[in-house]
């Protein structure tokens, strides 16, 4: 099969990953557009696990105030360069997760920064809920699990779906960035404020 320069050039516009890994992601996918972006989404959260580990010393400090001026975000996201730091693309992720904070609300960036006295309560209540609905003990522990995964999305930032694109979650969204810029980057952390709500 012959892949057209429109279509290599239609993936690139797309996904911002370079000419040719787009062109052997439609040959890989047998010409299937959609298929060759899922094939380079796969690649960059491949590429973003392996830059983990960078140090990112540096990134932007950004503000999202909703409209209307009711509910405010300032939101920190370090990269690896400065020159990233200062990138369209870099910036625009930026701005899209502060949007996304003001309008889902996490209470946690990562599972990790849950709290053991959190994540008690939380499976404590989901064993009751299970158990008073009459379920057999075997299975009791699947929903409990199942349960804190649900939590997990719900209020981990980077587990929540995104608002703009909720097929994928802001995690996925992150690793696409860095599949493109090529450098680790990584959400330290966020405050979200609402008018008259106290602390």
């Amino acid at each position: 099969m012959e892949i057209t320069a429109a279509a290599v050039k239609g993936l690139r516009e797309k996904t911002g990953v370079g000419m040719m890994e787009c062109k052997n992601a439609l040959v890989e996918a047998g010409g299937d557009a959609a298929e060759a972006e899922k094939i380079l989404r796969k690649r960059g959260l491949a590429a973003a696990a392996r830059k983990a580990g960078r140090a990112t010393g540096e990134g932007a400090i950004a503000s999202y105030i909703h409209t209307g001026g009711k509910i405010g975000v300032l939101l920190e996201v370090n990269c690896e360069t400065d020159f990233a730091a200062r990138s369209e693309d870099f910036r625009r992720l930026v701005h899209d997760i502060a949007m996304h904070v003001a309008a889902a609300a996490p209470r946690f960036t990562r599972r990790e920064d849950v709290t053991e006295t959190i994540l008690a309560d939380e499976r404590e209540i989901a064993r009751d809920q299970a158990l008073k609905s009459g379920k057999p003990a075997q299975v009791v522990d699947k929903i409990v699990e199942g349960k804190m995964e649900k939590f997990y999305a719900e209020n981990c930032l980077l587990e929540q779906p995104f608002v703009k694109d909720p097929d994928k979650t802001v995690g996925q969204l992150v690793g696409e960035s860095v599949g493109r810029i090529g450098e680790n980057i990584q959400v330290r952390r966020f405050a979200r404020f609402v008018l008259g709500e106290s602390a």
